[in-house]
């Protein structure tokens, strides 16, 4: 369990979602950006199984996407701790643009359960294509094009 062979794969996307595409994998992240860090929480907060959250946790950590750490409360027996790393932290720009799109596409009657703010200025953000000069480019003005590999 854990590790995957990916590299044997030719394109990223693929790369990326031998580790990432499974849907608990994505609500883990979810949970981790909000803050959970133990595998109790995980599990009580998303209601999977230990065997699953285990693998996933596994190839998060294998892949560098978290890191696995011991905690212990008094009296208590040592736990696993799960923290995002910086290449994990990335992938709240791809949680974010999924929240987004279910909130445009799939909304709930009641509205979001969660809003993206910018911390500094509390001003809702928005996951967008931004190119090499820092300005913001409509995803209907963005190519995907092959490169010569």
């Amino acid at each position: 369990m854990g590790r995957k062979n990916v590299e044997t794969l030719q394109c990223s996307v693929a790369r990326s979602l031998a580790v990432l595409g499974e849907r608990w994998t994505i609500l883990i992240l979810r949970e981790a950006l909000l803050g959970t860090t133990r595998f109790a929480d995980f599990q009580t907060r998303l209601g999977i199984g230990a065997d699953m959250l285990s693998d996933r946790l596994a190839t998060l950590v294998d892949y560098g996407v978290m890191t696995k750490t011991s905690y212990q409360e008094p009296g208590q027996r040592a736990r696993p701790e799960y923290r995002l790393t910086p290449a994990g932290r990335e992938l709240h720009v791809l949680v974010g643009a999924l929240q987004q799109w279910g909130d445009r596409h799939l909304p709930r009657p009641e509205g979001p359960t969660v809003e993206l703010k910018a911390r500094r200025t509390d001003r809702p953000v928005h996951v967008a294509f931004i190119d090499d000069l820092g300005y913001e480019v409509p995803s209907d003005d963005v190519a995907a094009m092959l490169t010569g590999n």
